[in-house]
């Protein structure tokens, strides 16, 4: 299957092909002919499946076959959890939107907001948006969400993880009664399809990668090691593996900071990405990441959604998630496209209720890598 298959106009078809995209993954086979259709979506997929261009292309098809029409207000609304996700959407709208004259902005906090009213000023057919900047803005008066025809909740779960509950539900009542919606989170726990059950109006069910199915090639492994063994550890995986680009997870801001802190102290270039640092400083580390002058990138897990590195041959999980299906999004950062990943887990003895849960939740024994200098 094409993407001309999917009854995509030729100047998006074009832009992928620009990209290098030529196949549709299957969340945009499943989610694009019922989203062009005028249908409601309800999307399980985890992070890598390529569900932004699931909805990306049709919004903007949609869009475009309008007229744009009306002219200069906000027809669609992105929300999405973080600053780097709200980032990463809005890069997809500007590769792909390339022709069809559909203008789009993205907001979110941390930064000045003056740049941005500039850019809604100007008038904007599409918005991406975290919650808290956007609910801002709508109180000073510069956005309106009158004439929305398209609403995407991106990432539900972890919205709801970050407490923008009550955020959302604002904006929801704002949102006018007849649009198109499409909700994608990456499980399907009560409170999240409480969430769906009121926004939805008979939605299509697109179901891609149970969250309890990790990545297939992705290899896992784990290690037993002390606590106070764990910095020694990574140092000696990375540079006897000749690890050149690895993210690592904490699950701390203080952790992430003291292990990137460690790595440069023995020469590996390392950078922090989350919740404390500067906009400017997480753009920075990500993308010296993505350009490969930064050799490890360590996170916390609410900043890394957005990451998306081509290519990324290692995670390394320097702490074990409390819940088992963070996990699998940590892992499903490397092994995409078709690429081989390796995923590596220190594991100590305060960690081993939450490593069983995740070999219960994924129903595979991870190899344990008995022979290292820490056991």
């Amino acid at each position: 299957m094409t993407f001309s298959d999917l009854q995509l106009i030729g100047t998006l078809t074009e832009a992928l092909t620009k990209k290098g995209y030529t196949t549709p993954t299957p969340i945009q086979q499943q989610s694009i002919p019922h989203i062009l259709a005028g249908k409601d979506i309800f999307g399980c997929a985890q992070t890598g499946t390529g569900k932004t261009a699931a909805f990306a292309l049709p919004i903007l098809q949609l869009i475009h076959a309008n007229g744009n029409k009306p002219k200069g207000v906000v027809k669609a609304l992105i929300l999405a959890p973080t600053r780097e996700l709200a980032l990463q959407i809005s890069e997809n709208f500007t590769a792909y939107g390339k022709g069809t004259n559909i203008k789009h902005a993205v907001i979110f906090g941390g930064v000045s907001q003056h740049a941005q009213v500039n850019t809604l000023r100007q008038g904007v057919d599409v918005l991406v948006a975290t919650p808290g900047r956007l609910l801002d803005l709508m109180n000073q008066g510069y956005i309106k969400l009158n004439d929305i025809q398209y609403f995407v909740l991106d990432e539900a779960d972890r919205m709801l993880d970050m407490g923008f509950i009550n955020d959302i539900k604002k904006i929801i009542t704002k949102l006018p009664v007849e649009k198109q919606t499409l909700f994608f989170s990456a499980t399907m726990a009560p409170d999240i399809m409480k969430l769906a059950n009121t926004l939805l109006h008979n939605p299509v069910k697109v179901n891609i990668t149970p969250v309890s199915s990790a990545a297939e090639l992705v290899k896992q492994s784990v290690y037993y090691v002390h606590k106070s063994d764990k910095r020694h550890l990574l140092k000696h995986i990375i540079e006897n593996n000749n690890i050149e680009h690895a993210l690592v997870f904490t699950r701390t801001k203080r952790g992430a900071d003291k292990v990137v802190k460690d790595l440069v102290k023995v020469g590996i270039k390392a950078e922090a990405i989350h919740g404390n640092k500067s906009q400017g400083a997480r753009e920075r580390a990500l993308n010296g990441f993505k350009n490969r002058t930064i050799r490890i990138l360590v996170a916390t897990d609410i900043a890394s959604r957005g990451i998306d590195v081509d290519k990324l041959s290692h995670v390394i999980n320097f702490e074990i998630p409390e819940q088992a299906e963070t996990y699998v999004h940590r892992i499903g950062r490397t092994g995409r496209a078709g690429e081989e990943g390796i995923a590596l887990s220190f594991c100590d003895k305060e960690e081993l209720s939450y490593f069983k849960d995740i070999s219960k939740l994924i129903n595979k024994n991870i190899e344990v890598v008995k022979s290292h200098p820490f056991v």
